[in-house]
């Protein structure tokens, strides 16, 4: 598949039929993520791939309380989104069934191989995560490229003790996301709805736009 392709069709699915995927699949995603940048070449991330049904369960049985919270502040008007009611349908619909997604995968990252140079700056600190999610990402194409799509949550990272137990992941690591796996149960998408690059990119100040919709391609 062509890199541009897959970054513009790579969205975040909610449906998924009950195959299973094969370790050959998965093995080359991994095997592609790893190459993501990350700071000093630490290489902070680990992932856990879980299939097995109680596992799976037990981590949907933590997800949809939080879930419940955030859809009725969104029912509600009191959470704020950007996305479609069909999407905030769609993402019920996930939350309901993610027991039931071929594999959920866990990403995981070493403390001591994470370098955050904002949190002292007294607001939340993200710097961490640069040697993080550039590798999610890089899993989520690589899974693309070979017809598997990806949902990526970080909902679940709230329940981080409860997961650490049941994953037996050790106290120097921490869960930086949860990645729902399978085939899509439909066609991938051929357009996803993104604000133009007239709105999102400046040039040398925050308030001064780059391009200007004349100039768009």
């Amino acid at each position: 598949m062509e890199l541009t392709e897959a970054m513009r069709t790579t969205g975040t699915c909610r449906h998924y039929a009950d195959t299973p995927i094969p370790d050959d699949v998965f093995r080359n995603a991994f095997d592609v993520a790893r190459f993501g940048p990350q700071g000093g070449n630490r290489q902070p991330v680990r992932w856990i791939v879980v299939r097995d049904a109680a596992r799976k369960q037990a981590l949907a049985d933590l997800y949809l309380p939080m879930w419940d919270a955030y859809f009725a502040g969104i029912t509600g008007g009191t959470v704020a989104v950007g996305a479609l009611p069909k999407t905030v349908q769609d993402a019920d619909h996930f939350a309901r069934h993610l027991a039931d997604v071929p594999a959920i995968v866990v990403v995981c990252a070493a403390l001591d191989g994470l370098h955050p140079t904002d949190h002292e700056l007294g607001r939340l600190s993200v710097v961490g995560g640069a040697s993080i999610y550039p590798t999610v990402q890089n899993l989520c194409l690589a899974l693309r490229d070979q017809g598997v799509a990806t949902a990526v949550t970080t909902l679940l990272c709230h329940e981080e003790p409860a997961i650490r137990d049941l994953l037996e992941i050790p106290d120097e690591y921490i869960t930086a996301a949860h990645i729902a796996v399978g085939y899509p149960e439909k066609s991938f998408p051929k357009k996803l709805t993104r604000s133009p690059v007239e709105e999102i990119v400046a040039l040398e100040t925050f308030s001064r736009p780059m391009f200007t919709p004349a100039a768009a391609l």
